[in-house]
């Protein structure tokens, strides 16, 4: 790609019909929205993506119908981690055969390997890929002098989704000290530090997909100049992010059902949260608030609609 990819990089959540396969509909319109609402990249299939709960084959199957339904219109960055090197390099060459504009993984996620362990993986994903690379650095994560070393040492990786905590000081020290082997650090975690990251240096953000078009205009709004705005945007977004941080991907995909664009909240993952009454109670006084702050909107979902 000739420019850095930069703004708000919904992670697309994977739509579970009721018979438990994959809702490519569901799919379909989630990817059209994340485009309309002004989004600079899709990202799939990572952990807001459930990827651990798919097959191999399903986690190829369905980046290749993200590539076809975006058709160019904004970059599809494709999840492939693995436990281990094998695991990743096949979808890492899978993501390059399909036409995916750029891939990311997280180390190998059943262990904690070592530097030395995570050089030897992304060094094996950019061979067997041989494109743009996001490391995900979640959890207890690595430290921004190992991340560093990294970014620094594997061809191809080029990018950081810094989720790591402290992920604002982390950004920093990034940012600092990275130089021209860093072309963007993304903040993720649902965007809960989205205003102090943007001031730290953040290139963008890899929120879930439902409300990307709120994300999208504090981006926008910060990147220029006018913070306070930003700022009051992010305030009223803030009971929803406080939400998901408690009950999950159950309540993202809801949210996704509200607006239109999904059929169903099923999940693949076992022993996900179930919503009960308060639970719906209190999104409805939520999504109330933010009603006027939408800007894509789709029709309601008819049953039987393609």
């Amino acid at each position: 790609m000739s420019e850095p990819i930069r703004g708000i990089l919904p992670v697309l959540q994977t739509p579970v019909a009721e018979s438990g396969g994959f809702d490519i509909d569901s799919l379909a319109r989630q990817i059209d929205f994340c485009i309309h609402a002004g989004a600079g990249g899709l990202v799939f299939p990572v952990l807001g993506s459930e990827f651990q709960y798919l097959s191999d084959r399903e986690r190829q199957t369905t980046v290749e119908i993200v590539v076809k339904k975006t058709d160019n219109r904004i970059p599809v960055i494709a999840g492939v981690a693995g436990t281990n090197i094998s695991t990743a390099t096949e979808h890492a060459a899978h993501a390059q055969r399909v036409g995916a504009d750029a891939v990311i993984a997280m180390p190998p996620y059943m262990g904690s390997g070592g530097v030395e362990e995570n050089l030897r993986y992304f060094e094996a994903i950019s061979s067997a890929g041989q494109l743009p690379i996001f490391i995900q650095n979640a959890g207890t994560g690595m430290s921004p002098a190992a991340l560093i070393r990294l970014l620094a040492e594997v061809e191809h990786l080029i990018y950081v989704k810094e989720e790591a905590h402290p992920s604002a000081h982390h950004i920093s020290a990034i940012v600092a000290e990275a130089g021209g082997h860093c072309q963007g650090v993304f903040g993720g975690a649902w965007c809960r530090w989205m205003i102090s990251e943007m001031r730290r240096g953040a290139s963008g953000f890899m929120p879930g997909a439902p409300v990307v078009d709120i994300h999208v205009d504090i981006y926008h709004a910060f990147q220029s100049g006018d913070e306070n705005t930003a700022r009051d945007l992010f305030d009223q977004l803030l009971p929803l992010t406080n939400m998901v941080q408690i009950l999950g991907l159950r309540l993202v995909k809801e949210v996704l059902v509200r607006r239109g664009i999904f059929k169903t909240s099923g999940m693949r993952a076992p022993g996900s949260t179930q919503l009960d009454d308060e639970d719906h109670r209190e999104l409805d006084a939520i999504l109330a608030k933010l009603r006027p702050l939408f800007r894509t909107h789709q029709p309601a979902i008819t049953e039987g609609v393609k």
